[in-house]
């Protein structure tokens, strides 16, 4: 997905191409294990079940960095200088997501760029929303 996306190339309506997550229960089970979130609900189906819940689900923050990641991959050259979040469902392990982004603000003075991002589940469903800065290369032989 890696684009020479730069300030003077990007504009408010511009959208990411959607990036696909697999949340596969084992790559989740490993991420909440190496963070130290080992609860039943990041590890194991049942054990999730066993806490009212529909079955694994991906911790918050696995989330946020798929975020950050989609976006750093769709400008790699940026710096992301703001990440906020709600999150609206669950994201159940062992599925897939989709996430999104579009440009909504683009200030010239810092460079920056204003996104609305959002992951999606399997069925459209917008489990992650949020928006984003990012500062973006500025044109050559620009003045910062």
């Amino acid at each position: 997905m890696a684009s020479s996306i730069r300030f003077e190339t990007v504009e408010p309506g511009d959208e990411m191409p959607p990036l696909e997550i697999a949340l596969d229960p084992g790559f989740v089970r490993d991420y909440a294990i190496e963070i130290g979130m080992d609860a039943a609900r990041f590890t194991d189906a049942e054990g999730a079940r066993r806490e009212g819940l529909p079955g694994q689900i991906a911790p918050g923050n696995l989330t946020l960095a798929l975020l950050a990641h989609a976006l750093l991959a769709w400008a790699p050259r940026a710096r992301l200088r703001r990440l906020g979040t709600t999150f609206r469902a669950l994201a159940p392990a062992g599925t897939r997501a989709r996430i999104f982004a579009t440009v909504t603000e683009k200030d010239a003075e810092a460079h920056t760029v204003e996104c609305d991002v959002w992951m999606e589940g399997p069925e459209g469903d917008r489990l992650v929303i949020g928006t984003a800065t990012l500062e973006l290369p500025a044109p050559a032989g620009a003045t910062p």
